[in-house]
C-alpha cells in the first residue's frame, strides 16, 4: 500500500475524532453551559446533521476542482473553528461555530477517498479507500478517548483545542506529502437508480441512529451504570474502536463471500442486543464492580461491531448494483450514515430528557430491530442487476 493513503487518513481521523471529541463531558458541559445534557448532544447533532446537508451539493459545485485543495481548505478551516468553539460565550455561539464545522466535514471524506484511490493501481483502489475510511475508526480507538482524558485534566473546552492540533498534524502532513489530484471526466451515461439504492441507504440511516442513539450519550449513560466520570469514560470508548476494527473485518469478509444478506440482519439484532444489556445494567444487572464493567464494555463493543460490519455491505452492494453512478451512491450514503448520527442524536436527547437514560437505551433497541426488519424486506434483497 502506498504510504501516502496513510497520510491522507489522518484527515478522516481527524475530522471523525472532531464530531465527539467532547462526548466524554456532556453533563459538565450542561452545568457550564446553563442547559441540560441532552441541549448539549444536539452539538453533535448539527454536526452530522449540516455535513449530510452540505455533502450533495458540494459535491457538485466542487467536483471538477483539484483534490488536494480542497482537502487543504477544509483541514485549515476546521483549525479555525475548532479554535472558535474553545472560544465561544456560550452555548448558541458553540451551535453555530458546530454548525459550520460540520458542513467543512463534508469536504474531507470524498476528497481523500479521491486521493487515495489516484494514488495506487485499480486493483487495490477498495483497499485504500477501505485505510481511509479506516481513519474515522481511528478516531473512536484514540482521538474521542483523547478527548476524554484530556477534558478531565484541563476542562472540556480544552477537547477542542485537541481538536484544532488533530486537524494541524493532519493538514500538515497531507501538505507535504501528498500530490495534487485532478478528478476524472464523469463518465457518461451514469445514472443513479433511486429505487435500487434507497433501501441500502435506509439500512445505513437506521444502523447509526440506532448505534449513535446510545453513542451520543455514552458518557451519562456510563455513569449511571458505573459511577465512572471524566477520564475514565475514555477506557469504555476504546471498546468503540476495537469493535469498529472488529466490524469492518467481519463486514468485509461477508461482502466477500456474498454472504452479507443474512450479515446485515444479524448486525441488527446485535445492536438489539447490545441495547438490551445497556438496558439490563441501568436497571441493576450485573453485581456492582467488575461484573457491571463487564457487561458495559461487552455491550459497547458488540454495539460498534453491528454498526461497522453493515457499511462494507451495504457499500459493495452499492457499488455492484449502480456501477455507473457508485461514486454519487457512496456519497449520498455517506449523508445517510449522518443522518442517521442526527437522529440518533436527537432520539437520544428526547428520550434522556424526558423519560431517562433506560427509555433511551429501550428506544435505541427499538431502533434496532425495526432495522433488522427493513432489512430483510427490503434492501436484504437488493441483487446486481442481469446485463440487458
Amino acid at each position: 500500500m502506498n504510504p501516502r493513503v496513510f497520510v491522507l487518513a489522518l484527515s478522516t481521523f481527524s475530522f471523525g475524532s472532531s464530531a465527539f471529541i467532547f462526548a466524554g463531558h456532556l453533563e459538565t458541559m450542561a452545568a457550564d453551559l446553563g442547559v441540560t445534557v441532552g441541549a448539549v448532544g444536539q452539538l453533535q447533532t448539527v454536526y452530522v446533521l449540516t455535513s449530510a446537508l452540505a455533502g450533495p451539493p458540494l459535491a457538485m459545485l466542487l467536483g471538477r476542482r483539484e483534490r488536494k485543495s480542497i482537502l487543504l481548505l477544509a483541514l485549515a478551516a476546521s483549525i479555525a473553528f475548532s479554535l472558535l468553539c474553545f472560544l465561544a460565550r456560550d452555548y448558541g455561539q458553540l451551535m453555530g461555530v458546530r454548525a459550520v464545522l460540520g458542513g467543512l466535514a463534508a469536504l474531507a471524506g470524498p476528497g481523500a477517498a479521491t486521493m487515495a484511490a489516484s494514488l495506487v493501481p485499480p486493483e487495490k483502489r477498495g483497499s485504500a479507500m477501505a485505510v481511509v475510511t479506516g481513519g474515522m475508526t481511528l478516531a473512536f480507538l484514540l482521538g474521542i478517548p483523547m478527548g476524554s482524558v484530556v477534558g478531565a485534566a484541563f476542562g472540556w473546552r480544552s477537547t477542542f483545542l485537541l481538536s484544532a492540533f488533530l486537524s494541524l498534524i493532519a493538514f500538515a502532513a497531507v501538505a507535504l506529502f501528498t500530490p495534487k489530484v485532478v478528478p476524472p471526466a464523469p463518465i457518461k451515461g451514469g445514472r443513479l437508480d433511486i429505487a435500487t439504492a434507497l433501501p441500502l441507504w435506509g439500512t445505513t440511516f437506521l444502523a447509526f441512529g440506532a448505534n449513535m442513539t446510545i453513542s451520543t450519550y455514552l458518557a451519562p449513560i456510563i455513569r449511571l451504570q458505573t459511577g465512572v466520570t471524566g477520564a475514565g469514560v475514555g477506557a469504555f470508548q476504546l471498546m468503540i474502536g476495537v469493535g469498529s476494527f472488529l466490524g469492518l473485518w467481519l463486514g468485509g469478509r461477508s461482502a466477500d463471500r456474498g454472504k452479507g444478506g443474512l450479515s446485515v440482519g444479524l448486525a441488527f439484532l446485535a445492536l438489539a442486543i447490545g441495547a438490551g444489556l445497556h438496558t439490563l445494567e441501568l436497571a441493576g444487572g450485573a453485581p456492582p464492580g467488575v461484573a457491571t464493567n463487564i457487561v458495559v464494555c461487552a455491550a459497547i463493543m458488540i454495539a460498534a461491531t453491528s454498526l461497522f460490519s453493515v457499511m462494507p455491505v451495504v457499500q459493495s452492494r452499492l457499488v455492484e448494483t449502480l456501477p455507473t453512478a457508485a461514486a454519487l451512491a457512496l456519497a449520498l450514503n455517506g449523508s445517510a450514515a449522518s443522518f442517521g448520527q442526527a437522529l440518533g442524536g436527537a432520539n437520544g436527547g428526547f428520550m434522556l430528557t424526558h423519560f431517562g437514560g433506560p427509555a433511551l437505551t429501550t428506544s435505541a433497541m427499538a431502533l434496532a430491530v425495526v432495522g433488522a426488519t427493513f432489512w430483510f424486506l427490503t434492501a436484504g434483497r437488493v441483487r446486481k442487476p442481469v446485463p440487458a
